[in-house]
């Protein structure tokens, strides 16, 4: 079953389809179906990675509950 999103992107290549055959072959990529999908899925995977990041530096920068022993501090 093919996504119909790559299919899209492929139909809508027009001048630089020659130049996206060339560069899949180049990469070693038995179609451009292939290489298009390789592409979504990275972008795919570095916006899940820079969203993890985000909620861990959003848990970093949560105050955390005071645990002082003395009243010193």
């Amino acid at each position: 079953m093919q996504n119909q999103e790559i299919v899209k992107i492929i139909e809508n290549l027009k001048g630089r389809r020659d130049y996206e055959e060339k560069r899949a072959s180049k990469l070693g990529f038995a179609s451009l179906y292939d290489y298009f999908e390789d592409k979504i899925s990275k972008k795919q995977k570095a916006i899940e990675d820079v969203q993890k990041e985000l909620e861990v530096a959003k848990a970093d920068n949560q105050p955390k509950a005071a645990k002082k022993s003395c009243g010193c501090c």
